[in-house]
């Protein structure tokens, strides 16, 4: 999940001008929130990737991808809304990016309570300690 984010996030500034298209009109500084979005994917993506190694990190970026999966959602329905303003997008590939998101945010979900998957160095995983509880005595028993 962490790369994707990564990749999408340089997206931002690669081709912000296709992000831009897609802000609301009726928001701000579009450039700017491309921008700002894209940082926000790159973080959570990176905090995701970290997280194996410092898993509060990995959940504190999947918390920020939710949030983040939540701030962009008007776009995709300014998208559905707006069919005219993207001739090049087939209508239904606006509608379908809604409920994709919602997986996303399952995903992301997921991870905010995730335990990590072992690293390299931890293998093989070490045997667990095992105590021996004491039996005790009993006289004539032969317990020991």
């Amino acid at each position: 999940m962490g790369t994707l984010y990564v990749v999408a996030g340089v997206g931002h500034f690669v081709v912000a001008h296709a992000f831009e298209s897609i802000v609301p009109s009726y928001l701000p500084a579009h450039h700017a929130l491309v921008l700002v979005s894209g940082v926000a994917e790159v973080a959570g993506g990176l905090g995701v990737l970290a997280g194996r190694r410092y898993p509060s990190l990995g959940r504190a970026a999947a918390w920020g991808i939710v949030l983040l999966l939540l701030v962009v959602w008007p776009a995709n329905i300014w998208m559905i809304q707006h069919p005219e303003l993207y001739p090049r997008v087939p209508l239904w590939v606006s509608w379908l990016r809604v409920p994709l998101q919602a997986p996303q945010r399952v995903r992301a979900l997921r991870y905010t309570s995730a335990r990590p998957a072992p690293l390299a160095e931890d293998w093989p995983p070490r045997e667990p300690s095992r105590r021996r509880r004491s039996v005790g005595r009993f006289v004539g028993d032969g317990l020991v």
